[in-house]
């Protein structure tokens, strides 16, 4: 190991040492399969760890734990002040173990470790706590009413918010512990039961966490986590006949297949899917600002972000000084193991992954494209692709229109912001845009204009748990945080009294 690099606490080689099986009915439990899966460093492409590759069966065993549970009402039974005071717990003892899970994540994800304190750490610790203190704020509303029959009667009637059930919760492997507590957190904190399927690329941290739940006090069967394929675990999760909402974040493609799936059942879902998202600099827009807020904005975590900037529309006469600067900054970036807190790029999370990025790349080359490539990661070892600018790229090219989710950005000259716009529209996704100029004006226009859930002026990929986030066309379906987020896991009950 590299002195550059951080040290592996005794705790995380002890759990990546143990034989890890599923999370069930608050313990681990043993796969009805004896299937394993194997879970790889992206750094080096070393077996760490392996986990269970669940059947059938365990998934049942997995959603019926959640259901007697539910029923049970030992979760959903508890007073709200009760529910928030053990999710408080629950994110206190995730602070306290903060570097062990930072660890995990940078092994199995291979992002840098200074994202996986700051991000997967830091910023899931603050939305535990935001969704805690919403379990303490589910209210219904008292109705007047006009019902006119019988003559004189009189009546009172609300309304009240009750938990939906037994929820799937579908995590991707490019934030694995965040994206999964974005799931886990207003499930319990609405009152549900819920089961967890991570990715089997990255299944480690969402079972170290679910321990931590248990010592938090989180009722057996409340939180359960299977680990195992999307084509076998994960079909079998969203179809179960006992699962109230699927919440899933990925690929367009597979959320389709969800969604389609839910409707035999009319199962509630939320998709958060794919974007091709764009970022409109106008002629005004500070340089400075452009290229500090789009680097992070486009190659943070290796672009394999959801909601990172790929095409980048820039007005003619900032074109040049603006691919002079991005130059400069991506030839500056610094590539290496995610446990080398210097390395701003590290390597992509798989294999598979990294050649499907690369094929992005071997066609543009192919046909001549005008690319700007950074640093290459070390020799030999290692899911690496170096960060590459892709400038003026033919709309032939697959990368023009298809989320590559990877260290890969586009910048396109335009004549000036009304081509911007239409490019910016024409794309099936509509998830994260951005808007960069010094006219307030031109900047609200725009973020009218945008087709996307969420528009950003000068800033990009910034998230808040008080600020709803979600997409419009095919990038996906409801709205995650906000002060209304528990809306999507409740059902609403209308009381009518007649006195």
């Amino acid at each position: 190991m590299s002195e550059s690099q951080v040290a592996i606490q005794p705790a995380v080689q002890q759990f990546l040492d143990r034989h890890h099986g599923l999370w069930i009915e608050g313990r681990q439990a043993a796969s009805d399969s004896e299937k394993r899966l194997n879970v790889y460093n992206p750094a080096t492409g070393e077996v760490i760890a392996s986990t269970a590759d669940a059947s059938v069966d365990d998934v049942d065993r997995a959603v019926m734990s959640g259901w007697r549970a539910f029923v049970a009402r030992s979760w959903a039974g508890k007073l709200p002040a009760e529910r928030e005071r053990i999710l408080l717990r629950f994110a206190d003892l995730v602070e306290q173990h903060s570097e062990e899970l930072a660890q995990l994540e940078t092994l199995e994800q291979g992002k840098s470790i200074n994202i996986s304190r700051l991000f997967e750490v830091g910023c899931t610790l603050n939305w535990m706590r935001y969704t805690a203190g919403l379990t303490t704020k589910i209210a219904g509303k008292t109705l007047d009413l006009s019902i006119p029959l019988p003559q004189g009667a009189r009546y009172q009637a609300w309304t009240r918010k009750e938990p939906v059930g037994v929820v799937a919760g579908i995590v991707p492997w490019n934030f694995p512990l965040m994206i999964g507590m974005w799931k886990v957190m207003p499930a319990l904190a609405a009152g549900c039961s819920i089961v967890i399927k991570p990715s089997e690329t990255t299944p480690l941290t969402m079972l170290r966490v679910a321990e931590l739940a248990s010592e938090a006090g989180i009722p057996d069967g409340v939180f359960n986590v299977v680990t195992g394929s999307g084509a076998v675990c994960g079909a079998a999760l969203t179809s179960h006949p006992h699962i109230a909402k699927v919440s899933f974040t990925g690929s367009t493609a597979t959320g389709k297949q969800i969604a389609r799936a839910a409707a035999d059942t009319l199962t509630g879902v939320t998709l958060e899917l794919g974007g091709k998202n764009p970022a409109i600099v106008l002629k005004d827009a500070d340089p400075a600002w452009v290229i500090e807020g789009l680097m992070t904005g486009s190659f943070l975590n290796q672009g394999q972000v959801c909601a990172a900037s790929s095409r980048i529309y820039i007005e003619a006469p900032l074109f040049d000084t603006l691919v002079s600067g991005f130059e400069q900054a991506v030839k500056s970036l610094s590539v290496g193991p995610g446990m080398s807190p210097e390395a701003f790029i590290n390597p992509l999370v798989s294999r598979a992954h990294c050649d499907k990025v690369q094929t992005f790349l071997d066609e543009a080359q192919s046909r001549h494209a005008e690319l700007i490539v950074g640093n290459r990661g070390p020799e030999g070892k290692g899911y690496y692709v170096s960060p590459t600018l892709v400038v003026n790229p033919d709309a032939a090219l697959r990368l023009t229109r298809e989320e590559v989710f990877g260290p890969v950005v586009n910048l396109v000259r335009v004549a000036d912001g009304e081509e911007a716009l239409q490019l910016a529209n024409d794309t099936e996704y509509g998830l994260t845009a951005s808007v960069w100029t010094q006219n307030i004006s031109k900047a609200l226009e725009y973020t009218d204009r945008l087709q996307a859930g969420t528009v950003w002026v000068n800033s990009h990929t910034l998230i808040d748990a008080n600020l709803p986030f979600g997409g419009m066309k095919q990038s996906g379906t409801g709205r995650d945080f906000g002060p209304d987020w528990l809306d999507g896991w409740c059902e609403t009950k209308s009381v009518c009294v007649r006195y």
